[in-house]
């Protein structure tokens, strides 16, 4: 069993934003939000100008759906191609594209020249440009910064995606509010991609795969698509994931016409309903920047692959083996000779709560814990706990959103409830110190992702439950 510690700070937590330490990286990353911004606003001023010109949401209906097609088409052949050709010029060139479109489209509408037809051709071009542009930021991104910061910078860059679907709507409807109304919003979103294209210049020419001419980009969709097929789970995730494209985006037509015939309301108000339905998963980007960073990989340590919403940990075990790690834990057997034991598990957050715990000494089963759920009043309930505890003499250790606290130490953490090896590290460090129970706050959040699964709770208590995180869950 490892030694007992004193209760600190998480070991060389990652940092969230330390990929923006790299200069490159920065232009990038600033680059990429006047690239997505403009994306965004698309959705909400194409629905709403299509609208406007026919007052029917199959025109809407047509113009989504052509940018679309493009993209269903296209996005498999721009992510193989996104190592085998130069990425910087890949995405100077579909920014240029995407730049020329909205400029053309504000100029057919201010001379008041602009058709359904020339619309959906616009949304059709970007859906193109989109194709190629996505997969060859995100490889630009790891290029820039190397293999130790590649995890960080992977989940940063999508800071700029879940944000724009945040900032986008909100700044579309400024501009279908202002006396530019549609117009200026396409001269505007012509000026971002432009200028996110010119930010190119900055950066150092990107590099291709070097053995890119044994083989035919389409050999690698094809190995790509014949992995995925041989992988039931791979198969199921893309299986969900075009069902969610394809029926759960729906709203994109529908919204404007809902506004304005169900609601009454005109459809340039239609920007607030899609800032609302973006808020989740900027948060969600946020907390993934700091998650399970092969950078922590050290020596003798278990590398545990987190599947994630945007990105698989198993992408970042070579680096954590580069590093030291001598044993990867995985849902998958991955592929090549990765120079470390895998041990493959139905269900990795699950086996490493169960090591987790085995590895401190299952300190719950020696504390008394009192565990707190619900939507709100954990960290109230849990304090209440402890200073009733206290006064009756009661040592006692916490866990939650101010931190966790023990005997007069106070260590802040990035989560309510952290993961199940620190859950248990912490648990360990309480016993070693003396406590007797633990009070600590239950995220639905560390439920889900099986945070406590090997904490023996003694006492659970659950506040209320309203509709906040219904979008995680």
């Amino acid at each position: 069993m490892q030694e007992p510690i004193a209760i600190e700070a998480p070991p060389e937590r990652a940092r969230t934003f330390a990929a923006l330490g790299v200069r490159d990286f920065r232009v990038l990353w600033a680059g990429t939000w006047a690239s997505y911004l403009p994306f965004f606003m698309a959705n909400v001023v194409n629905g709403v100008v299509a609208f406007h010109l026919a007052h029917v949401n199959r025109a809407v209906g047509t113009v989504v759906f052509a940018q679309g097609v493009a993209m269903a088409a296209l996005a498999p052949l721009g992510g193989a191609g996104a190592d085998r050709w130069p990425k910087r010029r890949v995405l100077a060139l579909s920014q240029s594209a995407a730049a020329a479109v909205f400029g053309t489209l504000a100029l057919l509408l201010a001379l008041d020249r602009l058709s359904i037809a020339a619309l959906a051709g616009g949304a059709f071009v970007l859906g193109v440009a989109i194709s190629f542009l996505g997969p060859a930021r995100q490889a630009f991104a790891a290029e820039l910064v190397g293999p130790d910061l590649r995890g960080n910078a992977v989940a940063l860059n999508q800071v700029p995606l879940t944000g724009s679907q945040v900032l986008g709507p909100a700044i579309a409807g400024l501009m279908l509010a202002s006396p530019f109304g549609a117009t200026g919003a396409y001269a505007l979103m012509s000026a971002l991609y432009a200028t996110s294209a010119l930010s190119l210049v900055a950066l150092p020419k990107s590099l291709a795969r070097t053995d890119a001419a044994e083989t035919h980009v389409l050999a690698d969709l094809g190995d790509g698509l014949r992995y995925v097929g041989s992988h039931r789970r791979l198969r199921l995730l893309v299986g969900f994931f075009v069902c969610v494209i394809m029926m759960g985006f729906s709203y994109v037509t529908v919204l404007p016409g809902l506004v304005e015939h169900a609601l009454g309301r005109p459809a340039d108000e239609v920007p607030p309903l899609f800032f609302t339905s973006a808020l989740g998963g900027l948060t969600i980007t946020l907390i993934t920047a700091r998650l399970a960073d092969s950078r922590r990989a050290v020596p003798g340590t278990l590398f545990a692959c987190m599947p994630g919403t945007r990105a698989d940990g198993a992408d970042f075990a070579p680096d954590a083996v580069k590093r030291g790690a001598s044993a990867v834990l995985s849902q998958r057997r991955l592929p090549g000779q990765l120079g470390a034991t895998q041990v493959v598990v139905r269900d990795v957050r699950t086996a490493l709560a169960e090591i987790a715990a085995a590895c401190y000494g299952r300190p719950s089963e020696s504390l008394k814990v009192v565990g707190v759920t619900g939507t709100n009043g954990k960290t109230t309930t849990v304090h209440l706990v402890r200073a009733i505890l206290e006064a009756a003499g009661e040592k006692v250790g916490v866990m939650g959103t101010l931190g966790h606290w023990l005997g007069g130490q106070y260590t802040k953490d990035t989560f309510t409830t952290p993961e199940a090896p620190d859950v248990q590290r912490y648990l360990r460090a309480m016993l070693d110190c003396g406590a007797s129970l633990c009070a600590m706050e239950v995220s639905s959040h560390a439920i889900a992702l099986r945070r406590v699964d090997q904490v023996s709770f003694d006492v659970v208590a659950f506040t209320n439950l309203t509709r906040d995180h219904l979008d995680f869950h």
